[in-house]
Formats: C-alpha cells, sequence, structure tokens
C-alpha cells in the first residue's frame, strides 16, 4: 500500500501530476525480486465498469483497462491489478456503503472515484457526503485518491454554465482541492470538445456511456499522473 505522503499540490490545492504518485511510480521500475504488486482499485458506476450500449461491457475498451495498459507498455518490469468494484447504475451514496468490505478490502494503492454521472439522481449535498466519507477513509489508509470529473450526457447542454454535471463537477474539483488529492478533469476535455466541434456524440457508445473513443479522452486525464 501507499504511503502517507501525499505530495505537493499546485497553486489551487489539487494534487499535482508530477509528484503525487512518485512513490507509486518508482515501485513500478523496480525489478524482480524487489518489486511488488500494485493495485490499482476502480471504483463507480456504469462508465468504468465497462458498459458501452447496454447490456455490453467491452471491459478491454474501457478506460481502466486502457490505463493498465498504458500503465504497463510503460512500465515493463511492474506487476499491476486493475481491480474494477464499480457496479452500473450505482450512486456514490450505494459505494460507500460497501466501500469497506468490497474496496479497502482490495488494499488500493491508487483508488479513483467515479460517481458523479449517476449522482444528479442524489443531489449534491448527499453526494459530497458519500464522497468525503470514502476520501477520508482511505486517506486514513494512506491510498492515493483520484476523483473523476463525470463523462458526458448527450441530453445534457455541457456548456450551459448551469447543467448538474457542471455542478457536480465543480464540486469534485472543490474536493480534491479541500483534500489535497489528483484530479482526473475528462469534464473539461468533453465540454472543450463540444465548444470547438459540437461532436460529443462521435465519443458515445449511447447517450450516457462513452466510446472506446471516449474512454481515450478519460484514460489520458488519468495517465497525466503517471507520465508527467
Amino acid at each position: 500500500m501507499a504511503s502517507c505522503n501525499y505530495g505537493k499540490s499546485n497553486d489551487d490545492g489539487i494534487a499535482t501530476t508530477s509528484d503525487y504518485l512518485s512513490d507509486v511510480k518508482m515501485e513500478f521500475t523496480k525489478e524482480w525480486p524487489n518489486n511488488r504488486t500494485i493495485n490499482l482499485v476502480f471504483h463507480g458506476h456504469s462508465v468504468p465498469a465497462g458498459y458501452f450500449k447496454t447490456p455490453n461491457v467491452n471491459t478491454f475498451d474501457s478506460y481502466p483497462f486502457q490505463v493498465l495498459k498504458q500503465l504497463k507498455d510503460k512500465y515493463p518490469f511492474a506487476v499491476i491489478n486493475a481491480i474494477n468494484t464499480s457496479i452500473g447504475g450505482e450512486t456514490s451514496v450505494s459505494g460507500q456503503k460497501r466501500f469497506e468490505a468490497e474496496v479497502l478490502n482490495h488494499k488500493p494503492d491508487i483508488l479513483f472515484i467515479d460517481y458523479a454521472l449517476n449522482d444528479r439522481e442524489i443531489g449534491l449535498e448527499d453526494s459530497k457526503k458519500a464522497w468525503e466519507k470514502m476520501i477520508e477513509r482511505a486517506k486514513q489508509e494512506g491510498i492515493k485518491i483520484i476523483l473523476l470529473t463525470p463523462s458526458p450526457d448527450l441530453k445534457v447542454n455541457l456548456l450551459d454554465k448551469n447543467n448538474e454535471l457542471e455542478k457536480h463537477s465543480n464540486q469534485i474539483k472543490d474536493l480534491s482541492i479541500k483534500y489535497n488529492i489528483g484530479l482526473a478533469d475528462s469534464y473539461s476535455r468533453f465540454k472543450q470538445i463540444m465548444a470547438d466541434c459540437d461532436c460529443i456524440s462521435d465519443y458515445m457508445a449511447q447517450y450516457n456511456h462513452p466510446n472506446i473513443k471516449g474512454h481515450s479522452i478519460i484514460a489520458q486525464e488519468i495517465m497525466k499522473y503517471f507520465v508527467e
């Protein structure tokens, strides 16, 4: 499990991509017999679970496994487990209730949390409480944490600053600042794509699930913590 050193932060308080995972990246470079298994745990809803066009689950095209593939290309000596505890249709309130038994039991070195798309169902207040409980519990265990802002919903205009995804995205950024942890801000990337070409549908398998191209955007945001 990773140490409790949470590293430096940007001026805005979010953990820097360059050194937040420095301890883990060092472990990735070690050769047998001095290396150990590194556990990446992806906790969230249907998107990290790999649902494309429901009910199809494209596990190896989903962003957790795109990240695993890119890490293995970069770190050939590393033994890395990509562990997916995500459940389609779930909110962070449900995810928090099973956090101890089904997430921490895997002893994550790095924990990724991705619930915002579904958390619109429960609202900002309840989702904030659930996210904070998971973050605080993970930090007690010395786990490095990267929060994910939401992927798109084709029924939502991402350029409308009052939309619910925007509000949840801003709340997640605030949590990253408050706890000095990582942030993979795919929402901002997708919003920029919409502003540039209004072609978000090219990145979607259905209205609320990305396709391989959309998952690649999310993976790119995560990989900033491993390549910078």
